[in-house]
């Protein structure tokens, strides 16, 4: 057991980077650098405005009501009881980020008497409070907050001083060793803090906050648009983060701009125009975004809203992508939408930065499928960041609309965050034939370990009313094989004459069936489409005990309203 736990932390540690390594160690020895306080007036700049960023939605009901992750805790706002110990870690972070200052219904008396009981309560080091990313951005929700009209003039001293000395900490414990949103949000939070003060320190941080947006624009956002890290949550996150960039630069005296640099403006502008494109081809007909890879609704906004701030700063419109079909290569994301209010969303992309995989999920060759404007076949999502049992279900194989060879799941995810040995994508492609079907193919090597070396294969054909998957996993051997599909709990599953119908009310969605003969049965899976929320839901399977390899399977899915059954499957004998 020791030596097989061994194995998996050598094959997690070698995709790190080497100065992740370092600055692990280092964090070993340090784990927190102090900065003294300050006692001195702070300088600001007072010529820095920006325009409202994005509000935050509130589902507090009451002043002393706070609500994350779908967990409700209220407070006497005389005696605020910052620790929380009673509350899971994300949540007390979420406490911490300062967001909900936003939210339209806190009033303009309670704003003041929470960020001044934070400053009385926090002092520097203390668990939550202090963590960098919290840092990072609990820093920017305030200086949004101060650069808002209502607070010129009336930003206290003893807030400034503790924002500035927050900054002060924050340049000496940037996560070098996580990198990816961790560390664009440091830089983030340096470049609104060096804008917003003024003198020597801000300067540096400034600098220090531009050196990690430049290289982190090149690093993190992939050519088709997408961030790196292949969660569509994660997405909208930096996208925010790229557009309230752009805000404040637009909003920055000439003698901050210099530091900026004009083309760095436009190329914030141009990457959020890119990230949105993105954005859109991974949303649904319901406007909400695809679930893949530790994504979740309710977290960041919705891409409607991050488009209406996009047009706000730049002044142009956006539309969506336009065709019945779209390729994310460079992401590995393949979009089907054959008519309006259908979408098929595949997943055929790496499993995240090879340094950084935290919210990678074992959804190679899954699909999220809408059809009529309903989401049918659906991600299992997330629901928390805690390792347990839901944690593993939405990570692993059992989660996600592909197939499972041996029980094994096609990559090593394992604890809340970590991946040792991944499957890979072999190809992926998306085509529009001459009569209109559109075809997709892809493969991974993720069970190549095992005996056999199996190679899964499967290729997805959309016509009219019929949408055909065909799975071929190649290799040797025997090997138990098994197909998903997770239903929609808001949607109604009957097994039938060997199909599944799938009804929302009464309006008939699809009818679905296994091909090569294989029988349907229904299991109980989970639909976490938010944080804290797991709702059972029907998972239509089709398995096949200790088959020959090669071998050849999939689904039918009849989208009309005809009977799948009624169309011929050519993997079966005529």
């Amino acid at each position: 057991m020791i030596d097989k736990r061994l194995h998996i932390y050598l094959r997690t540690l070698t995709h790190i980077k080497l100065c992740q390594f370092a600055h692990f160690a280092f964090r070993l020895i340090f784990p927190v650098v102090n900065v003294a306080p300050i006692d001195d007036a702070i300088a600001l700049r007072r010529t820095v405005g920006i325009i409202p960023c994005v509000p935050r939605t509130g589902f507090a009901e009451s002043q002393n009501e706070f609500r994350f992750l779908n967990s409700t805790k209220l407070f006497d706002l005389n005696r605020m009881d910052w620790s929380c110990r009673e509350m899971p870690k994300l949540w007390r972070y979420n406490l911490h980020y300062f967001d909900y200052i936003h939210e339209p219904y806190r009033s303009p008396q309670t704003i003041p008497k929470l960020i001044t009981s934070w400053i009385d309560l926090n002092p520097p080091g203390v668990e939550d409070a202090w963590e960098p990313f919290t840092v990072s951005l609990r820093i920017v929700n305030w200086i949004k907050l101060f650069l808002q009209p209502e607070y010129h003039g009336r930003v206290e001293q003893g807030w400034s001083q503790s924002l500035y000395h927050q900054a002060l900490w924050l340049e000496k414990n940037i996560e070098n060793h996580l990198l990816a949103n961790h560390y664009f949000k440091n830089g983030k939070a340096l470049i609104f803090a060096g804008t917003f003060f003024d003198g020597a320190d801000a300067e540096r941080w400034l600098n220090k906050g531009l050196e990690i947006l430049c290289s982190e624009l090149n690093e993190q956002i992939l050519p088709d648009g997408g961030h790196y890290e292949r969660s569509p949550m994660y997405h909208a996150m930096i996208l925010e983060d790229c557009l309230d960039l752009l805000n404040l630069g637009l909003g920055s005296p000439a003698s901050v701009l210099g530091a900026w640099d004009s083309e760095l403006l436009d190329k914030l502008k141009q990457t959020g125009w890119s990230m949105i494109q993105f954005l859109l081809g991974m949303s649904h007909p319901d406007g909400q975004i695809s679930l893949f890879n530790d994504a979740a609704y309710g977290i960041e906004p919705t891409p409607a809203v991050l488009i209406s701030y996009f047009e706000r700063l730049t002044g142009e419109k956006v539309a969506a992508p336009y065709g019945d079909y779209l390729e994310f290569q460079d992401s590995g994301y393949f979009v089907m939408s054959p008519r309006a209010g259908d979408r098929m969303i595949i997943d055929c992309g790496p499993v995240g930065p090879e340094y950084q995989p935290g919210h990678s999920h074992c959804d190679m060759l899954s699909f999220e499928l809408s059809l009529k404007g309903h989401r049918v076949i659906v991600d299992s999502g997330c629901c928390q960041y805690v390792d347990g049992d839901i944690r593993r279900y939405n990570r692993g194989n059992a989660g996600h609309n592909t197939v499972t060879v041996d029980g094994e799941n096609q990559s090593e995810v394992w604890g809340a965050h970590r991946c040792a040995r991944r499957a890979r994508p072999l190809y992926g492609r998306l085509e529009k034939l001459e009569d209109g079907t559109l075809l997709f193919a892809g493969a991974h090597d993720g069970y190549r370990r095992l005996k056999g070396k199996p190679v899964h294969h499967r290729t997805i054909t959309w016509s009219a009313e019929t949408c055909l998957i065909e799975d071929r996993v190649e290799g040797a051997g025997s090997h138990t094989l098994e197909s998903r599909l997770h239903i929609n709990p808001a949607l109604s599953v009957q097994v039938a004459d060997g199909c599944a119908v799938i009804r929302g009310g009464v309006e008939l969605l699809a009818t679905i069936s296994a091909r090569a003969g294989g029988r349907i049965e229904t299991a109980d899976g989970w639909y976490c489409p938010e944080f804290g929320m797991q709702q059972p839901c029907t998972v239509i399977t089709t398995r096949f005990s200790l088959t020959r390899l090669p071998f050849l399977g999939g689904w039918v899915i009849k989208t009309g309203n005809r009977h799948a059954h009624s169309v011929p499957d050519p993997l079966l004998p005529s």
